[in-house]
């Protein structure tokens, strides 16, 4: 009879130190893994609906257009006298405006 109440005792003693453990994992999860997972899918939407002619910011802060893309890589064309080409990776950008509507995807 003393063996049964200890092993009842020690079942409830693991559920109250694994419940919060648990619950800490969970809210790991729905504050850091999720949201960096919507900004990733975001961030290849993004890039997978760029076209010729948009006009991008680089993650250095630069301002151009782009003038040829690739699987990888993008040639983005910077300043007024359009002779400053230079290729990139697509990553390299920050945001994207469409040249069609005039709106900003960050």
């Amino acid at each position: 009879m003393i063996l049964t109440q200890a092993s009842g005792s020690t079942a409830g003693a693991w559920a109250t130190m694994l419940l919060p453990l648990v619950v800490f994992f969970l809210l790991m999860y729905f504050m850091i893994m999720r949201p960096q997972k919507k900004e990733q899918q975001r961030v290849s939407a993004m890039l997978s609906s760029m076209e010729v002619g948009d006009s991008v910011v680089t993650t250095s802060g630069f301002y151009g257009t782009l003038i040829d893309i690739t699987d990888e890589d993008v040639i983005v064309e910077f300043g007024n006298n359009r002779n400053c080409r230079i290729p990139m990776r697509k990553s390299a950008i920050a945001e994207v405006e469409k040249a069609s509507d005039g709106i900003v995807e960050k």
